[in-house]
């Protein structure tokens, strides 16, 4: 690494959450109340972190007009106004390389990106060409430079071009050059930075399992230099594995929406991910259940939180990872690998 972590910095903690879909109902709801209704009272956990990023499923625009150039049944638009909602969580880096940012169509998207800029937030994995869709998007945060790169396997009608918006669209095969390239641009900007965090939106919508072309390519996504693989589309969480000392989400599941909850898969359980670093490994990760009830994110409490953390720690156990219930501060907790060689 050409850039390295200072020594005498103090651990850096990320605070990842999944899907965030604030259209629909959620933006009928926002017409009423105040910004921060949906984040319900996680927004203290939210606040103590150094940096934080989400998945937002959904696009932030005026403009545009629904999707219709084939047939597709959600369309999921916030109104501009609600920046103010990621402002009011202190939202630091959204992933849009997922199957709604183009709900709206092109007007949307570019309305969205520069709401987006206007506001400070940092974005990665669509834009208006597949030059600005592939960016590392960067930030410095307690003195060291992250990197955030985002694709889909998603829609892959939406794949950015040369002169036209989109995602970043990434089959996850191997063999597919638009892969190759992938794994080549996460080695070009692995000296770059001091922590690279690769979001993937893929897959279906169900499973607690990843499904085992996941589990490959997450790994070639680490084996290439990622530090984090942050991983979502499915509307459940998914157990964690730590691969070369490094942790992989493979889905973070949902944290706010309007959706139907299935009786069986719990779309509305999730968790807050707060992951600590000391340098490009990290120290622990710490999961904090939530619920989403009424469009709003909260802390999961008593059997519920235990129920939702017990489910997780299975999840992670099939992986190889070990998860331990921390009762007093209603988290569960995985400690880090003992450290190894940087990349």
């Amino acid at each position: 690494m050409s850039a390295q972590f200072t020594a005498g910095l103090k651990p850096l903690e990320l605070l990842l959450l999944g899907d965030c879909m604030l259209g629909r109902l959620v933006d009928e709801v926002l017409q009423n109340t105040p910004p921060h209704y949906p984040w319900g009272d996680t927004l203290p956990l939210l606040e103590s972190a150094d940096w934080r990023l989400c998945n937002l499923e959904c696009v932030l625009a005026d403009r545009g007009s629904p999707w219709s150039v084939y047939p597709k049944t959600f369309h999921f638009r916030s109104a501009a106004k609600n920046i103010a909602v990621l402002q009011a969580a202190r939202i630091n880096a959204v992933s849009l390389a997922n199957n709604h940012v183009l709900d709206y169509g092109y007007d949307a998207l570019l309305e969205m990106l520069e709401i987006l800029d206007r506001a400070g937030i940092v974005h990665a994995g669509a834009g208006a060409n597949l030059e600005q869709a592939s960016r590392l998007a960067t930030a410095t945060v307690c003195g060291r430079k992250l990197g955030l790169l985002a694709f889909t396997d998603n829609e892959p009608e939406w794949e950015a071009g040369a002169d036209w918006p989109g995602t970043f669209y990434v089959p996850t095969n191997l063999n597919d050059a638009r892969a190759k390239k992938l794994l080549q641009v996460v080695r070009e900007h692995r000296q770059a930075v001091d922590l690279l965090i690769v979001s993937a939106h893929w897959g279906g919508n169900w499973g607690y399992t990843p499904p085992n072309e996941h589990l490959l390519f997450a790994h070639a996504l680490l084996d290439a230099g990622a530090d984090l693989l942050f991983g979502h589309s499915c509307h459940v969480f998914r157990g964690i594995e730590f691969y070369r000392g490094r942790p992989i989400l493979y889905s973070a599941g949902d944290f706010v929406d309007d959706y139907a909850v299935d009786r069986i898969e719990r779309n509305d359980q999730s968790f807050i991910y707060v992951a600590e670093f000391a340098d490009s490994q990290p120290r622990s990760l710490r999961l904090y259940p939530t619920l989403i009830r009424g469009f709003r994110a909260n802390r999961a409490e008593g059997i519920h939180a235990q129920s939702i953390a017990g489910k997780m720690t299975k999840l992670c156990a099939d992986l190889h990872t070990a998860a331990q219930w921390n009762p007093e501060c209603q988290r569960l907790e995985i400690a880090g690998p003992a450290p190894e060689p940087s990349h």
